[in-house]
C-alpha cells in the first residue's frame, strides 16, 4: 500500500494554530457552491502527502468554493485547494491552501477549524449556461475555473468528503479532520475548463492539471460541525488517530 513520504516538518510553516477546540458548529446557509476535480500527475503523488495518508489512484486534485451570504462576519467568499487522499480506508481532502476574501472570516476559520488562509479576491459568478470561478492576491491569478453546460442533478447525488488540515492544536501538531455536512438545495454538473493555474502560488507547485473531470455548482445549506478526530502526521492513520471528544463523549 502506498503511503506518503513527505517530511511531516514541512507542513508545520506556516499552519495556523488552533488554541481551543470549538464545541459549536458553523452554520452558513443558502451559499452558492462549487466543486471541481482534476486528475494530476501520479510521479510526486506521494511525496505530496505525509506518511499518515495514502494517495488516490489515479491522483487527483481538487478546487472548492462557497459564498456565504451571511455570517458573524458578513458575506464572504472562501476557496480551497486539496489533494485526494485516503487516511485509514476512508476518503478525505488534505488542504493545500484556502483563499478568503474577509480577513475576519480568514481568522476565524483559522483558529476554529485550521483554514490555512490567505486573504485575497475570490470571484464566484453563476450564470444560466456557466459559473465562473477566478482567485486572485495582488494581482496574481491563483486558479481560473469555468463550468459550462450544466445538466441538472439529484439533490442528493454529489458526494463530499471531509478535509484534513495540518494545524498546531492543543494536543500537537496535528492533521485535524473537518466534517463539513452539506444540505443541497439544488446541484447541476458542469464541464470543466482550467482556464489558468498556478500551483506554486497554493503553496505546492507539483500539482500539475492532466485531465479536468466535470464539475458542481448548486446552492447548499452548510455546517462546519465541531473537531471531534486529529491524526498525527508521522505514522499512519490506524494507528495515530486521536479523539478530541471527552470520554462520555460530550463536549
Amino acid at each position: 500500500m502506498l503511503s506518503g513520504t513527505a517530511d511531516p516538518k514541512r507542513f508545520e510553516k506556516e499552519a495556523p494554530t488552533i488554541p481551543v477546540f470549538t464545541e459549536a458548529s458553523l452554520e452558513l446557509s443558502d451559499c452558492v457552491f462549487l466543486q471541481a476535480l482534476c486528475e494530476i500527475e501520479a510521479e510526486p503523488m506521494c511525496a505530496m502527502l505525509p506518511p499518515a495518508l495514502h494517495p488516490t489512484l489515479p491522483p487527483v486534485a481538487s478546487w472548492s468554493a462557497f459564498e456565504a451570504a451571511d455570517s458573524d462576519w458578513g458575506r464572504f467568499r472562501l476557496a480551497q485547494l486539496r489533494i485526494e487522499c485516503r487516511s485509514g480506508l476512508r476518503p478525505r481532502g488534505l488542504l493545500v491552501g484556502a483563499v478568503v476574501d474577509s480577513a475576519q472570516a480568514a481568522k476565524a476559520l483559522a483558529e476554529r477549524f485550521g483554514f490555512r488562509c490567505i486573504v485575497g479576491e475570490v470571484e464566484l459568478a453563476r450564470a444560466y449556461d456557466s459559473t465562473h470561478l477566478r482567485v486572485a492576491r495582488g494581482g496574481r491569478c491563483l486558479v481560473e475555473l469555468v463550468l459550462r453546460e450544466p445538466v441538472r442533478l439529484g439533490d442528493s447525488d454529489t458526494q463530499f468528503v471531509s478535509s484534513l488540515h495540518a494545524a498546531h492544536t492543543p494536543r500537537g501538531f496535528r492533521l485535524v479532520q473537518v466534517d463539513t455536512e452539506y444540505a443541497v438545495k439544488r446541484a447541476e454538473r458542469g464541464r470543466l475548463e482550467i482556464v489558468a493555474f498556478d500551483a506554486a502560488a497554493w503553496g505546492e507547485e507539483t500539482i500539475r492539471p492532466t485531465f479536468a473531470l466535470p464539475g458542481v455548482v448548486g446552492r447548499v445549506d452548510l455546517s462546519i460541525r465541531p473537531i471531534r478526530f486529529v491524526c498525527r502526521p508521522d505514522i499512519l492513520a490506524f494507528q495515530g488517530t486521536e479523539s478530541v471528544l471527552p470520554e462520555d463523549g460530550t463536549r
